[in-house]
C-alpha cells in the first residue's frame, strides 16, 4: 500500500523558517505531479506549490520567493522550504501526489497532515 507521510511542522515566530518532508513509501513504480496544500480554520484548502514530473514548479502568489519546493527522487520525498513565515501562513499542510503503483494504477494520494502555527 503506497502512502504518503509529512513531517517538520511546528510553531514558529513570524519572520522564521521551517522545511516540511513528504515521504512516499511503499510499491511506487512513478511519480506524477506532487504538491503541497493547505487548509486554515474556516477557509478552503489551497494549492501552496507543486513539482510535476519533468522538474516543473509552481507556485501560489502568496508564497512565490518565500516557500520553494524540491524533491529528492533516490528517497521518494518533497519538501517544501518554508521562510519569512507570517502569522496568515498558520494552516494544517497536506503532501498530495499522483502515484504509480505496483497495483498498476494511478492513485491521488493526500498525507495525513501537518500543523504549522505562526505566531509570536
Amino acid at each position: 500500500q503506497v502512502q504518503l507521510v509529512e513531517s517538520g511542522g511546528g510553531w514558529v515566530q513570524p519572520g522564521g523558517s521551517l522545511r516540511l518532508s513528504c515521504a512516499a513509501s511503499g510499491s511506487i513504480f512513478s511519480f506524477g505531479a506532487m504538491g503541497w496544500y493547505r487548509q486554515a480554520p474556516g477557509k478552503q484548502r489551497e494549492l501552496v506549490a507543486s513539482i510535476d514530473s519533468g522538474g516543473h514548479l509552481s507556485y501560489a502568489d502568496f508564497v512565490k520567493g518565500r516557500f520553494p519546493i524540491s524533491r529528492d527522487r533516490a528517497k521518494n520525498t518533497v519538501y517544501l522550504q518554508m521562510n519569512s513565515l507570517k502569522p496568515e501562513d498558520t494552516a494544517v499542510y497536506y503532501c498530495n501526489g499522483k502515484i504509480y503503483s505496483s497495483a498498476n494504477t494511478w492513485s491521488d494520494l493526500w498525507g495525513q497532515g501537518t500543523q504549522v502555527t505562526v505566531s509570536s
